[in-house]
């Protein structure tokens, strides 16, 4: 299923910015910061388990619940 990695982005910022735009730009840094880029997945990337995980990891350390 392509676009996991999207989604799981989508979530965690959807989670941690709860609708304030400048949250939403604050949580898609610290993910960058973190190692992944929001801005290159698509609905249409290609799934990595590698970096499903590290959103994961980086979405428990932001208090998000999976």
């Amino acid at each position: 299923m392509a676009g996991k990695i999207k989604a799981l982005i989508d979530y965690i910022v959807e989670k941690r910015s709860q609708g304030n735009p400048t949250l939403m730009v604050t949580t898609k840094t610290k993910i960058m910061l973190k190692g992944v880029n929001p801005e290159i997945y698509t609905s249409t990337s290609e799934d990595n388990p590698a970096i499903e995980q590290r959103l994961k990891d980086i979405g428990k350390e932001l208090g998000i619940p999976f």
